[in-house]
């Protein structure tokens, strides 16, 4: 049953919070997800967020600290001191735990990490924070199974279950040889039904697929992805095993990087939310808006220049907009296939053969609708040649503006840059102004003028 945070609830909670009613507010969330929780600790107002923390025992609040959003449980570790945060990673598997220990300043690590009881745990924290931001020594948890290949199938069934208790759920048991590196990985199902005297390197499967810990974040998901995994292991240059990443992290990382690509095609320069500062927010907004402002006054300027095509062609001033809103429309439209494509690594084959693939699309789009346009110039109108201007005008600038919004993307992805830049307010500004031009030359000169 899906749990709803109503505001009897609230309500409620509030009157038990201002009561110091422990009890029944540890019974209240007693069956409660720790997901659901963080919802609620969202509503709350701030010091009954605290309450709510530092009651809850640490194996619940472990949990909701890691699905609480950034600012809020920045927040709340200001407000903790460094054993309570210590306590609360504790329970924590190694990659969470190295989470939140990194959104604290150097000094509050160290005092965190020396707090802890569990010294494996602190080794493993300090290793993970050693790793780059954005890649999978960073995104890999220490937690894992591993068994050598020179074990027995008894033997190693004894020593799995000591090493199972710290790991949340075995997705793979790998083997590895006595310098432990990575050489295969077991099923529980060929482990549970072979004999107990054969060797692990009787049973192993040799294939397993790993990444490298340098390995780029995003690469690691379209790896998952492509193959189905659960997790994965991790290797360093001599191929030993250090970690595992697992599905959990890796749909972190997806929802991440949509959001970058949202806010980035939105023409946001920055990470942003709504609760945001004026001034953050307007940082995030000012560059791209300013683009627009650059491209609004280009295009005054073109049109400045063809004042005597205004003079004797009214009609084409009118339809300039719709020149522009559709030269913008299929750049984006363009741009959006080719950066999903990038994103999901289907986009195959060299930049001509995509060029020439949009160019033909876009030309069979362009001329459907100038049809549909000719028709309507000429009947409002009543002049052929004006309609066969906009409407000619038309097919070349959807044509173009395809283009650009194929190869700009591409180009940008050669050279290492985010395309999704592309799909945002670049493209739309850059094909106002190449519409613009391009409607009033093609226009000239079918008019004669």
């Amino acid at each position: 049953m899906t749990f709803e945070i109503t505001d009897d609830f609230l309500e409620k909670l509030s009157e038990l919070i201002e009561a110091n009613n422990e009890v029944a507010i540890t019974k209240l969330f007693k069956e409660v997800h720790y997901a659901d929780i963080a919802e609620v600790l969202d509503e709350v107002n701030f010091d009954e967020a605290i309450y709510i923390i530092k009651l809850l025992d640490s194996e619940k609040t472990s949990e909701i600290l890691t699905e609480l959003e950034d600012d809020i449980r920045e927040k709340i570790l200001e407000n903790l001191s460094a054993q309570e945060i210590a306590d609360e990673i504790g329970e924590m598997d190694s990659d969470d735990a190295a989470d939140i220990i990194g959104e604290l300043s150097d000094e509050r690590q160290a005092n965190v990490i020396n707090a802890l009881e569990d010294d494996e745990l602190a080794a493993d924290i300090k290793e993970l924070l050693s790793y780059d931001d954005n890649t999978a020594g960073a995104l890999m948890a220490k937690e894992l199974v591993k068994v050598y290949e020179t074990w027995t199938v008894a033997g190693c069934m004894r020593r799995i279950r000591g090493q199972a208790k710290d790991v949340t759920r075995v997705h793979s048991i790998y083997v590895v040889d006595k310098e432990d590196k990575l050489v295969g990985r077991l099923s529980l199902k060929d482990l549970i039904i072979a004999k107990s005297e054969h060797q692990i390197a009787d049973i192993l499967k040799t294939k397993v697929d790993a990444v490298n810990v340098n390995e780029d974040d995003e690469e690691v998901a379209k790896i998952m992805a492509k193959y189905d995994l659960e997790a994965i292991p991790v290797v360093d240059d001599n191929n030993v095993l250090l970690g595992r990443i697992t599905i959990d992290d890796i749909v972190d990382v997806l929802k991440d990087e949509a959001e970058r690509d949202y806010q980035l095609a939105a023409g946001l320069t920055e990470d942003v939310d709504s609760d945001d500062s004026i001034l953050q927010l307007t940082r995030a907004r000012l560059p791209w808006l300013f683009l627009g402002l650059i491209g609004g006054v280009g295009a005054f300027l073109i049109m400045e220049g063809f004042q005597g095509v205004f003079a004797k062609y009214a009609a084409l001033f009118f339809f300039t907009p719709l020149i522009a809103a559709m030269a913008g429309n299929v750049g984006v439209q363009s741009s959006a296939i080719i950066v999903q494509g990038l994103a999901n690594d289907d986009v195959k084959g060299s930049i001509n053969s995509r060029l020439i693939k949009e160019m033909l699309l876009a030309a069979l789009n362009g001329i459907i609708l100038a049809l549909f346009l000719f028709l309507f110039v000429w009947a409002y109108e009543g002049k052929v040649n004006t309609a066969l201007a906009i409407s000619s005008s038309l097919v070349v600038v959807i044509i173009v503006a395809g283009l650009i919004g194929t190869f700009v993307p591409l180009f940008l992805n050669k050279r290492g840059i985010d395309p999704a830049i592309a799909t945002g307010p670049f493209i739309t500004t850059s094909n106002d102004i190449f519409g613009i031009l391009i409607y009033f030359l093609i226009a000239k000169m079918i008019l004669g003028i």
